[in-house]
C-alpha cells in the first residue's frame, strides 16, 4: 500500500498492488460483513436502551452515558485508523480490530456492575470506529478502475442499508430472544468476516519506520476533542446545552483542540488529515453535502418510530417492517445506481440532484402526517426512498474519490469517514434539540388556545395526554419540513460547486 507521507522517501515505497480476482472480493465482502456489524452493533444498542436499562437496573442518565461514551471513541477512531492500518498492514490491523470489537461485545452482557460497561462500551466503540475506514480503503486500493463504483456501492451501505436494520433487529432479540442478544449478535458475522478477511486481503509488511515521524502532537490534539465535541453533542439537549458548564466546557474545549489539530495537521510530513485536500472543489463539496445528507437520512428514521411509539403506543418490532422496506431493496437499488453512475454519458450530479428530490419530496409527503396515521401510511413515504438514498450518497463517493490519487487513498478515507461520523453525531444533537424546541413551542400553543376556548373543558379525561399527542404530531410535521429544506438547498449546491467526474474506464 502506498505511504500516507508526502515526502519522497515514503512515497515511493509503493507495494505492487495484487491481482483483482475471487480471492480479493472474498476479503472485501468479510470487511464489508463487519463494517455492518459495527454500525448495527450501535443502532441496536440504541433502539433497545430502555430494555438494556430494564434488564440491568440503569438509569436514563447512565444509559446515555453508554451511548455517548461507545460513539465517541467510535468516531475518533475513524480519524486515525487509516494511519494505523497503513503501519501496521491493512489486513493484520482489520482483523485486530474485529477481534477486538468481538470479544469485548461477548463480554458486556457479563459486566459485573455499571462502570465496567461503560469502560466495555467505550473500548468496543474504538474498535468498532476503526473497520468503517478500512471499507473505503480495501474499495480503493484493490478494485479495479471498472468495477470501483460497485465497491462504493458497498461502503454506501453502512449509510443506507445498515441504519435501517437497526430498529427491526432491536426488536427481535428484545421481544423474542433476550436483551443479551443486543451485544452477542455480532459474534457470528464477525467470525465469518475474519475468516474472509485472512482468507482474501494480502498481508503487506510492518512499517514501523513510520513512527520516527509519528504525529504524537496530532493524536493528543485530535482524539480529545473529537471526543469532547461527540460527547457534548449527544449529552447537549439533555442537559440544556450551555445552562450546563458540562456541555460549555464539551463544546468549547473541544473546539479549540480542534482548531489547534487542524492547524498542526497543515505542516505535519505524515499527517493524520491532510488539509491541502479541501482544496479540491469536489472532496469539499462531497464533504459539505454528506453532512446535510446524513442529517436527512437519519431523520426519516428517527421521526416515524418516534412518532409510532409516542403517538400509536408502537414497539421497535412493529415499526420494523417501515424500516425494512425501505433498508432490504438498498441491497438492489445501490448496485443499480452504481451501474448508471458507470455509464460515461451519466452526469452523476444529475443523479445526485434527484436523489436529494425524492427525499425532499418523501419529506413533504410526511409533513401531511396527522394523528390518524398509523405504519402503513408511511409506506408510501419509505418507497419513495428506495432510489432517493443510494442516489444522493453514491454520487458523493464518485465526486469525493474521483478527484484524488491513489496515494492519497486513506487521507480520503479519514476526510470522509470522519466526517460521516460526525456529522451523523450533529445531526443526533440538531433533530433533538429541533424536536425539544418544537414540542414545547406547540404544547405551549395548544395550552394557550385551549385556555381560551369558552368551551374547553380542564378537567376533561385524558387532555393532557391528547395535548402531548398533537405536539408530537405537529413536532413530527415541522421536522419532515425542516428536513425538506435541507435536501432543496443541498440541490441548490450543486449548480456551482462541483465539477463534472467521468467514471474511470466506464463502459460505454
Amino acid at each position: 500500500m502506498t505511504s500516507l507521507s508526502v515526502t519522497a522517501p515514503l512515497a515511493t515505497a509503493a507495494v505492487t498492488p495484487p491481482v483483482f480476482g475471487p480471492r480479493i472480493m472474498i476479503g472485501l465482502v468479510g470487511v464489508l460483513v463487519a463494517v455492518l456489524v459495527s454500525g448495527l452493533n450501535e443502532m441496536v444498542t440504541k433502539v433497545a436502551l430502555a430494555d438494556i436499562r430494564g434488564a440491568l437496573a440503569i438509569g436514563y442518565d447512565e444509559g446515555t452515558w453508554l451511548i455517548a461514551s461507545y460513539t465517541a471513541t467510535s468516531v475518533a477512531a475513524m480519524a486515525f485508523a487509516p494511519w494505523c492500518a497503513v503501519t501496521f498492514s491493512l489486513r493484520r490491523f482489520t482483523l485486530c480490530a474485529i477481534s477486538v470489537f468481538t470479544l469485548l461485545g461477548v463480554l458486556c452482557p457479563f459486566a459485573p456492575n455499571y462502570e465496567s460497561l461503560l469502560a466495555l462500551r467505550t473500548l468496543q466503540g474504538l474498535a468498532g470506529g476503526a473497520l468503517p475506514p478500512m471499507l473505503m480503503t480495501v474499495a480503493l486500493r484493490f478494485l479495479p478502475a471498472n468495477v470501483k463504483l460497485y465497491g462504493l456501492a458497498g461502503y454506501a451501505l453502512t449509510a443506507t442499508f445498515g441504519p435501517g436494520l437497526g430498529t427491526p433487529l432491536a426488536g427481535l432479540w428484545s421481544e423474542y430472544v433476550g436483551w443479551q442478544w443486543t451485544f452477542w449478535q455480532i459474534i457470528a458475522p464477525c467470525l465469518i468476516a475474519m475468516v474472509a478477511v485472512a482468507y482474501g486481503l494480502p498481508q503487506d509488511p510492518l512499517r514501523l519506520e513510520r513512527f520516527k515521524q509519528f504525529n504524537w502532537r496530532g493524536l493528543l490534539l485530535g482524539f480529545p476533542a473529537i471526543c469532547m465535541l461527540v460527547i457534548g453533542l449527544l449529552q447537549g439537549n439533555r442537559l440544556d446545552w450551555f445552562q450546563s458548564n458540562l456541555i460549555g466546557g464539551l463544546l468549547g474545549g473541544g473546539l479549540l483542540l480542534l482548531v489547534l489539530f487542524l492547524i498542526n495537521e497543515w505542516s505535519q510530513p505524515i499527517p493524520f488529515f491532510k488539509m491541502q485536500m479541501l482544496g479540491i472543489r469536489n472532496l469539499s463539496f462531497a464533504l459539505l453535502t454528506l453532512a446535510g445528507v446524513l442529517v436527512v437520512l437519519l431523520a426519516v428514521i428517527i421521526i416515524p418510530s418516534s412518532y409510532l411509539a409516542q403517538v400509536q403506543g408502537y414497539r421497535p418490532v412493529q415499526t420494523a417492517p417501515i424500516m425494512l422496506l425501505a433498508a432490504l431493496p438498498q441491497l438492489i437499488a445501490l448496485p443499480l445506481v452504481a451501474a448508471l453512475c458507470n455509464l460515461r454519458r451519466v452526469d452523476c450530479r444529475w443523479v445526485l440532484g434527484i436523489g436529494l428530490s425524492l427525499l425532499a419530496l418523501s419529506c413533504i409527503g410526511g409533513s401531511q402526517l396527522t394523528s390518524v396515521w398509523i405504519r402503513d401510511d408511511f409506506y408510501v413515504l419509505q418507497l419513495l426512498q428506495i432510489f432517493g438514498q443510494p442516489m444522493a450518497v453514491l454520487p458523493l463517493l464518485m465526486l469525493s474519490t474521483g478527484s484524488i490519487s491513489p496515494m492519497e487513498g486513506p487521507f480520503a478515507s479519514a476526510w470522509f469517514n470522519t466526517v460521516k461520523g460526525l456529522s451523523a453525531v450533529i445531526a443526533t444533537g440538531v433533530i433533538e434539540a429541533l424536536t425539544t424546541s418544537r414540542l414545547h413551542f406547540h404544547s405551549t400553543m395548544l395550552v394557550d388556545s385551549l385556555g381560551n376556548s369558552p368551551l374547553a373543558d380542564s378537567d376533561s379525561p385524558g387532555l393532557a395526554h391528547r395535548l402531548h399527542e398533537q405536539a408530537v404530531v405537529l413536532t413530527a410535521s415541522d421536522l419532515y419540513l425542516c428536513m425538506s429544506g435541507v435536501a432543496l438547498a443541498l440541490i441548490l449546491l450543486i449548480f456551482w460547486l462541483p465539477t463534472r467526474i467521468y467514471p474511470p474506464r466506464a463502459p460505454t
